[in-house]
């Protein structure tokens, strides 16, 4: 496994300080957050999923603690959108270049507005993807924010 992913190559760039943290992955579990979270021994809520979803139809990365679900009306409304919808996979690959449970919301193929869940800044350092399966990287919740130009907005329901 490659610890320089195109995830790990944009927060270098941008000056992030981050730790690499690889663990088995696992394709047959229903809640890849949830998996990565207990292989790593962090608490799913400092463990962050990256999901892709549509407001209004225009492709935008959701960041959300792997313990929680996303209320598409918060999701449309952080964007100041009507209708909010998760993305089919297919979809999320093409927009990002990266496969499903290595969906990175850095470093993607194509930079599209991105939300973090208002809850995840309260920590003091978060995991994300990495940019491949069985890869995360830790880091300041704001730091992860500052980097992706995120919006902070309450989004889990």
């Amino acid at each position: 496994m490659s610890k320089s992913t195109r995830a790990t190559l944009a927060l270098t760039a941008a000056g992030v300080s981050y730790t690499v943290l690889a663990y088995e992955y696992d394709p047959d579990v229903d809640r890849i957050g949830l998996a990565a979270a207990e292989a790593i021994g962090e608490h799913p809520s400092r463990v962050l999923k990256t999901l892709m979803a549509e407001v209004d139809g225009k492709p935008v990365c959701v960041v959300v603690p792997s313990d929680r679900e996303v209320s598409m009306k918060k999701l449309a409304n952080a964007f100041h959108g009507k209708s909010a919808a998760m993305m089919k996979p297919a979809a999320a690959e093409k927009v990002t270049g990266y496969v499903v449970g290595g969906i990175s919301p850095f470093g993607q193929k194509k930079k599209v507005p991105t939300a973090i869940e208002a809850e995840a800044m309260a920590h003091d350092c978060v995991c994300l993807n990495g940019g491949q399966r069985g890869l995360q990287v830790r880091l300041a919740p704001r730091d992860a924010a500052t980097a992706l130009g995120a919006i902070i907005a309450p989004l889990v329901a």
